[in-house]
């Protein structure tokens, strides 16, 4: 008989309900109840920061969180950041100034580098690869990331000032 219990959260803007197992990860739950498969799971240690999405707006590792422990919070992933066809300034970034190759670490880098733009609207390059330390990227010499987050910073920066 397996045990389970219900889950009351918002996805990307979304409400959801759902009854899971207690001991399943964050990280699977979206990527098989939910199907957004944009939150990657990399190397299963908590070390590559390759399934990093937003908990109430905090950067979290969801390969290190149940489920059940999302209860009542707000999560935003990959999938939620573009709107429409328009591409967040930060996934702009990330195409224009070539921060990507595989691809593969880039939803960890870009939720990361959300929470750091939303506390630090202006981070000069040691910030940035500060706040990058916890992600792993195998491809890059993280150069064209940071230009990527910088960008982003500036094109977000100019957002404020027109709305």
């Amino acid at each position: 008989m397996s045990m389970v219990s219900p889950i009351h959260l918002k996805v990307n803007g979304q409400p959801r309900s759902d009854e899971v197992e207690p001991r399943l990860l964050l990280v699977y739950y979206l990527r098989e109840v939910l199907n957004l498969t944009g939150t990657h799971v990399g190397c299963d240690t908590s070390s590559c920061g390759a399934c990093v999405v937003l908990v109430d707006g905090k950067a979290v590792k969801s390969c290190t969180m149940l489920a059940v422990q999302a209860d009542g919070s707000e999560i935003t992933t990959i999938e939620g950041l573009a709107n429409g066809s328009e591409l967040h300034p930060i996934q702009e970034g990330f195409k224009e100034q070539h921060g990507l190759q595989c691809g593969f670490c880039t939803p960890g880098m870009i939720m990361t580098a959300l929470q750091l733009l939303e506390r630090n609207p202006d981070p000069n390059e040691a910030e940035i690869r500060e706040a990058l330390d916890g992600n792993y990227c195998r491809c890059t010499g993280y150069h064209n990331v940071v230009k990527a987050i910088q960008y982003a910073a500036k094109k977000m920066k100019k957002e404020v000032f027109h709305d």
